[in-house]
């Protein structure tokens, strides 16, 4: 073999080699960069015109092909980079240049072929995609059969193992992906606790039941169709409510909703015609009575609310037991906090009162959701929606006055029992 031969021979192997490394860095980089970009961005992006984040997205749909078809690109130019720098040293430093050609591909490799594109990409997620998607898509279409080849084999070993693959995963990450993007924004500074609450309050509207804020029936302020009617108008002004149930004889037996406005208006009616007050038909003012199930989730009565144009609802249970009522205005409170106008009862002993040693003084059907809203705290609520309701279900008894129990990093203390009811405790942060 000449000279010249051995010099034509060098620099077109290390030109390959060269070509290797960039096609290896470009395999590295599209991959961080197509599934570290976020696809909200590129929607955005895509809706403006752009036709390289329509392009990612399309790429991005199927991950698992897209992957398969940058990991087969980046496998071969790197085995055959690497195998080219050994025939070359080999020839130049004999046996030594196996060793000699791993060292060096290993450091070129590392460097221009993972870490540095991988950085670059890392860092303008959405701008590397963009620039890459169209090239990406040539390549799965290329690499296609064999990528389905691989992906059924190994979906074959991981059957055997008992996994298989959720096709309603990726819908279910999104959401968890925004509300732990809300959550670390708020955790680093980047959005107000009152807006993150807002927003995961309106995220968790789906996952809520009707029974979790439902005002219970123990709550709610009835009127009797058997009392005068006198006292009916009289227990109406005196009511902050604008909607009230009718109920005669037992408060199973609701016969409608009365609106005070519809009520006022029958009076006027009555006085304009002449007639006595003794004369007036409660019953006749009622309006039919909404029942909702409680196990009804909130998004969907909050459509129903908007369909119907009513806000107003008894809620009942299974065997068609009154259990509370809801309005449009529970659920809307899940969402931007308690709402309060100039005719609410606004009692100071519900409020949140800290004491001197960090604990706090909270009322037993306050609901655990309410209670970490206001603390960010973290207390579960899957198994009860009310602070009185988590120490029971903890503590598996109705406790007594002055009862400790610690679960779930607080402390919890019974300050007052009434019969069965826990009214008053002393939780604190361990």
């Amino acid at each position: 073999m000449t000279l010249a031969s051995f010099d034509a021979n060098f620099w077109l192997n290390a030109a390959a080699i060269l070509l290797l490394l960039v096609m290896s860095a470009f395999f590295s980089g599209s991959e961080t960069a197509l599934t570290a970009s976020s696809r909200g961005k590129l929607k955005s992006q895509a809706d403006r015109g752009s036709s390289g984040a329509a392009a990612a997205m399309e790429v991005t749909e199927d991950n698992e092909r897209m992957i398969g078809a940058l990991l087969l690109g980046n496998n071969i130019v790197n085995i055959l980079s690497a195998a080219l720098a050994t025939a070359l040293l080999t020839r130049m430093a004999g046996d030594n240049g196996v060793v000699l050609a791993t060292a060096v591909m290993t450091v070129l490799v590392l460097i221009f072929g993972e870490v540095l594109p991988k950085t670059l990409s890392i860092t303008y997620p959405e701008a590397v995609a963009t620039r890459v998607a169209p090239v990406v898509r040539v390549l799965i279409l290329v690499f296609s059969p064999i990528v389905s080849l691989v992906r059924t084999l190994v979906r074959g070993i991981l059957i055997l193992f008992g996994v298989r693959a959720d096709p309603n995963g990726k819908i279910l990450a999104l959401r968890e992906e925004i509300a732990g993007a809300i959550a670390l924004g708020h955790s680093e500074g980047a959005v107000e606790k009152e807006d993150r609450d807002r927003l995961l309050g309106a995220l968790d509207l789906a996952d809520r039941t009707v029974d979790e804020i439902m005002r219970h029936r123990r709550e709610m302020e009835m009127v009797d169709a058997d009392l005068a009617p006198d006292e009916i108008v009289s227990r109406f002004l005196a009511s902050s409510h604008s909607r009230l149930p009718v109920f005669r004889g037992s408060d199973e037996n609701i016969l409608g909703v009365i609106h005070a406005k519809d009520l006022l208006r029958e009076v006027a009616r009555l006085e304009k015609a002449g007639a006595d007050l003794t004369t007036l038909d409660i019953v006749k003012v009622a309006m039919k009575p909404y029942f909702i199930p409680d196990t009804t989730t909130l998004d969907e009565q909050m459509r129903q609310f908007l369909k119907r144009r009513t806000h107003f609802a008894l809620v009942v249970d299974e065997y068609g037991t009154l259990q509370g009522l809801m309005t449009l205005e529970d659920i809307l409170e899940e969402i931007v906090g308690e709402i309060t106008d100039e005719f609410d009862v606004v009692d100071a002993t519900h409020a949140l009162k800290q004491a001197e040693d960090g604990a706090y003084l909270v009322e037993g059907t306050m609901t655990i959701r309410d209670l970490n809203r206001a603390t960010d705290w973290t207390l579960p609520d899957d198994e009860a929606n009310t602070v009185a309701g988590l120490v029971i279900h903890e503590a598996q008894m109705i406790p007594s006055e002055a009862q400790t129990f610690s679960f779930h990093g607080y402390r919890f203390e019974v300050m007052t029992r009434r019969e069965n009811r826990l009214t008053k405790l002393k939780v604190r942060k361990l």
